[in-house]
Order: structure tokens, then C-alpha cells, then sequence
């Protein structure tokens, strides 16, 4: 092979490799909403799953999203001090809140806690025999063990994420009558009248879409890790990276789609 053919070979390659996965991904995805969809129901693991995804997420959710509201609020302050225009600050907030920050720094959260911690679970359940055990019993392990968290990501994201937006727009509100000078009772109507309802259908929308992108890739890199501890440790990474750069990219994606209309 030539000089000039071994780069174009390499590249070639790798495009065909990352062309493989997402077909890979795509297939995964189809069969683990087929999943959901047909029966048999595992309750227990999908009650699990909602404990797992959505309740014990709150804490974390709630102190991200009260200081990314209170930052903003501040933000907002200095550039629209420079041009006369503090008083924009409850409208750009809320905005930046529910349209953009809520719905990104809950995935990204999601990413990092749920998604690394489903990745090595499951991970784990394949190098200690636990998935061929449930092959064995006649269970398949995507109906048992990847529907239920992938529902339950698609069905309590959205919800965390309108916590967490009404957290982050109660933090902008803090800061902003605490330190800022604003009056509460016009603060909060100059939010309420400027928000409207395709900001919060699209913020919902958004958290589905992530829920199930961080859950899904749990999943995915879990049931395909390799064996040993290092399989399990390159799975978590794998999963995390793949959640976060999915999550980012869908996001953009969204919020061209909802900006259209």
C-alpha cells in the first residue's frame, strides 16, 4: 500500500467503524422500544428503575439547577448593565432556564450519575455470569433489564426536568431580590407573562429525549462490554462520553426544530 493510500485507508475505516456502531445503536434502540411496548411487564425493575433514574436524582438536579439560575441572573445583570437593560433580567432567565439550561444540565447530570452507574451495573451482571444466568432461566435480559430503565428515563426525566426548571428560575429570582434590588412581586409576573407554553412543551420534549438517550446508553455500552474489571471500567467511560456528546448534539437538534416553528 502507498504512502498516500495508508491515510485514506485509516480514515476509511474508521468512518466505517463509527457507521457500524450507530447502526449498532440504532438496532439496540428499536429493540428496546419494542421491548417496552410488548409484553411481558417487569414491575418490580421498572419501580426500581424510577427510584433509580428519577427520585434519587432530585438532590443533585436541585443544587445544579439553583446555582446555574442564581449565575445566570448575574450574568444577565452585568452585560445588560453595560447597555441600560437590567430590567431584562426575570425574561432572559427564565428563558435561558427553561428553554436551554434546565433541559441540558439535567441530561448532562443524568449522564453523569445514571447513565455510568446503569453502564456498570449491567456490565458487571456480564462478567459475573449474571446476563447468561437470565438467558438460562428463559428471561431475556433486554425485556428484564433494558426497558424498564430506559421507560423509566423517557417518563421521569421530563419530570426532573421541570423541577429543575422551576429551582433554576427560583434561584435567578433569590439572587436577583436579594442582591440585585429587583421587587419580588414584579419579578415573578414579568417571568409568568413572558414565558409561554412552547417554551415548556419544548423543555419537556427535550427531557425525554435525554432521559432516554442517557438510560439507552447505559444499556448499550453495559450489555457490550468486555470481560474483566477493565471491560467494566471502559464501558462506564464509553457510555458517559457517548450520553454527553448525544445529549449536546440532540439538544442542538431540538432546539433548531422548535426554534422553526
Amino acid at each position: 500500500m502507498s504512502v498516500i493510500a495508508r491515510p485514506l485507508a485509516a480514515l476509511g475505516a474508521g468512518v466505517l467503524s463509527v457507521l457500524a456502531t450507530v447502526g449498532r445503536v440504532g438496532l439496540f434502540a428499536l429493540a428496546a422500544f419494542r421491548h417496552i411496548l410488548t409484553p411481558p411487564f417487569y414491575a418490580r425493575e421498572f419501580l426500581h428503575a424510577l427510584l433509580h433514574v428519577g427520585y434519587l436524582s432530585l438532590p443533585v438536579v436541585g443544587l445544579t439547577a439553583v446555582f446555574t439560575g442564581g449565575a445566570l441572573a448575574l450574568q444577565i445583570y452585568a452585560g445588560g448593565a453595560r447597555f441600560s437593560a437590567e430590567q431584562v433580567v426575570p425574561q432572559i432567565v427564565a428563558l435561558g432556564v427553561v428553554r436551554e439550561l434546565g433541559p441540558v444540565m439535567v441530561g448532562l447530570m443524568m449522564a453523569a450519575r445514571v447513565t455510568s452507574s446503569i453502564a456498570a451495573e449491567i456490565a458487571t451482571m456480564k462478567v459475573t455470569e449474571q446476563i447468561d444466568a437470565l438467558v438460562t432461566l428463559s428471561t431475556d435480559p433486554m425485556k428484564y433489564l433494558t426497558a424498564p430503565r430506559v421507560f423509566a428515563g423517557l417518563v421521569t426525566v421530563p419530570l426532573l426536568v421541570a423541577v429543575g426548571d422551576a429551582i433554576g428560575v427560583f434561584g435567578g429570582w433569590f439572587v436577583s431580590v436579594q442582591s440585585l434590588g429587583f421587587n419580588p412581586a414584579v419579578y415573578l409576573k414579568n417571568t409568568v407573562d413572558f414565558l409561554e407554553p412552547n417554551d415548556i412543551v419544548s423543555s419537556l420534549v427535550k427531557g425525554a429525549a435525554f432521559g432516554v438517550i442517557a438510560t439507552l446508553m447505559g444499556c448499550y455500552f453495559g450489555m457490550h462490554s468486555g470481560r474483566g474489571a477493565q471491560g467494566v471500567g471502559q464501558a462506564t467511560k464509553s457510555s458517559v462520553v457517548a450520553a454527553a456528546v448525544l445529549i449536546l448534539a440532540a439538544n442542538f437538534l431540538l432546539t433548531q426544530a422548535f426554534f422553526a416553528t
